[in-house]
C-alpha cells in the first residue's frame, strides 16, 4: 500500500499563488507516476498534471501551474500561480504504477485539499 498526504491548500485572491505538497509513504517503489487531479462542485474529477520518477512531465495547465518532485523525500509539489476563481476545487494527489492521465489510471489517492480562489 501507498499513503499520500497532501498539504498546502487554502484560500487566496485571484492572481495569487499557492503551493501544494504531496508526500508518499509505504510501498513507494511501486509508484511510476504521481500527479494531481481536481474536482470542482458538480463537475467530474479532471487531470491537472503528472510527473514520473524518470522526470517526464505531462501538464494540462501550462504557463500557470508547475509540477516538481523531490525523489529523496518522495514528495511531489504543485506550484499554482496566477490563480483564477475557476481554479477553485478540491485538489487530489494521485499515484499509479503506470502513466496517469485519467482517474481510472490511478492506484492511490490522497485525501484531497481545498483550494478556493476569490475574485
Amino acid at each position: 500500500q501507498v499513503q499520500l498526504v497532501e498539504s498546502g491548500g487554502g484560500s487566496v485572491q485571484a492572481g495569487g499563488s499557492l503551493r501544494l505538497s504531496c508526500a508518499a509513504s509505504g510501498r513507494t517503489f511501486s509508484i511510476y507516476d504521481m500527479g494531481w487531479f481536481r474536482q470542482a462542485p458538480g463537475k467530474e474529477r479532471e487531470f491537472v498534471g503528472a510527473i514520473s520518477w524518470s522526470g517526464a512531465i505531462a501538464d494540462s495547465v501550462k504557463g500557470r501551474f508547475t509540477i516538481s518532485r523531490d525523489v529523496a523525500k518522495n514528495t511531489v509539489y504543485l506550484q499554482m500561480n496566477s490563480l483564477k476563481p475557476e481554479d477553485t476545487a478540491v485538489y487530489y494527489c494521485a499515484a499509479g504504477s503506470c502513466t496517469i492521465a485519467t482517474p481510472k489510471d490511478v492506484d492511490y489517492w490522497g485525501q484531497g485539499t481545498q483550494v478556493t480562489v476569490s475574485s
